[in-house]
C-alpha cells in the first residue's frame, strides 16, 4: 500500500460466487441456492490469489470476519478460506448482512417486477428503482439502511483504535451479496441508498474499503490499487 495508507485498517467486501439465478438474473433473497460449477472456480480463484500469508487478505491479520446467513454465502466464505481464519471465533453469521429483502419479487427479473408494480397502479411518473422503491412485502430502502449502519458502527467502534498500525488483527472481511454489499459500499461512504452511485462487483469479486489519513471520520472506496510484492506486502497491510 501507498507509504501514507500504510496500516489502515481495511474492510474487504466478498460476493458469493454465480448460481443459477445469478446468471438467469433473477432476484435471490432468502431462496437457498447452491453455487454452479462456475461459482466455486470464481471463489477459488479469488481465493488463491487474494487470500493467505503475505497476500491482500492475509488471515493472521483478520480481527473478524462477517457472513450472511445464506447457504451461498457461507459456502463462499468456505472456499475463500481453505485454511481456517486464526481464531475461528471471529467468524458471525450475522442477518444483517443477508441480502436484500425481495418480499414479493423474490424470483424475478427487474422487468417482471416492474410489470407487477405497474400492475399494481404503482410507478406512474418514473420506472421502480429498487435504492429508492424498496420491495413489496419486502425490505425498504431504509430498513436496509439501518441493518446496515448498525454493522458498520460496530466495525468502526473497532477499528478507530487501530488507525495507525497498532498491534494486533484489525481488518474485517464481509461475505455476502451483490445488491447488499453494494448498499454496503453506499453507506460506508455515507451516501443514502437513492443517491446514483453506480457500483459493480462480479460474482466471486472482492473489493476494499478503507479510511483516508488514517481517520476513521474520513471512510474510503479504493477505486484502484497497486500490489506490492508478497515481502514488501507483509508490513505494509495493518
Amino acid at each position: 500500500m501507498p507509504d501514507k495508507d500504510a496500516g489502515t485498517p481495511r474492510v474487504f467486501i466478498a460476493r458469493h460466487g454465480e448460481t443459477e439465478w445469478t446468471k438467469s438474473g433473477q432476484y435471490t433473497g432468502i431462496t437457498e441456492l447452491e453455487l454452479t460449477a462456475q461459482g466455486v472456480t470464481q471463489v477459488q480463484n479469488s481465493g488463491r490469489v487474494l487470500v493467505g500469508p503475505g497476500k491482500l487478505i492475509d488471515p493472521s491479520r483478520i480481527a473478524h470476519v462477517y457472513v450472511s446467513p445464506r447457504q451461498r454465502a457461507q459456502k463462499t466464505y468456505e472456499l475463500l478460506f481453505s485454511s481456517p481464519v486464526d481464531a475461528s471465533k471471529n467468524v458471525s453469521t450475522t442477518d444483517r448482512l443477508a441480502e436484500w429483502g425481495y418480499g414479493e419479487y423474490e424470483g424475478m427479473v427487474t422487468s417482471q417486477i416492474r410489470a407487477l408494480r405497474k400492475e399494481h397502479g404503482l410507478d406512474t411518473e418514473r420506472p421502480w428503482d429498487i435504492w429508492r422503491d424498496g420491495c413489496e412485502g419486502g425490505e425498504s430502502a431504509q430498513q436496509v439502511t439501518d441493518r446496515l449502519d448498525d454493522l458498520i458502527k460496530e466495525i468502526r467502534s473497532f477499528q478507530v483504535n487501530h488507525m495507525h498500525g497498532e498491534p494486533g488483527p484489525a481488518d474485517i472481511v464481509l461475505v455476502a451479496h451483490g445488491h447488499l454489499l453494494r448498499a454496503f459500499v453506499k453507506r460506508w461512504l455515507g451516501y443514502p441508498m437513492e443517491f446514483p452511485l453506480s457500483l459493480m462487483l462480479e460474482p466471486g469479486g472482492i473489493g476494499v474499503l478503507s479510511y483516508q489519513h488514517h481517520n476513521v471520520e474520513e471512510p474510503a472506496l479504493f477505486a484502484g490499487m497497486a500490489f506490492p510484492t508478497p515481502s514488501s506486502l507483509n508490513g505494509q497491510i495493518g
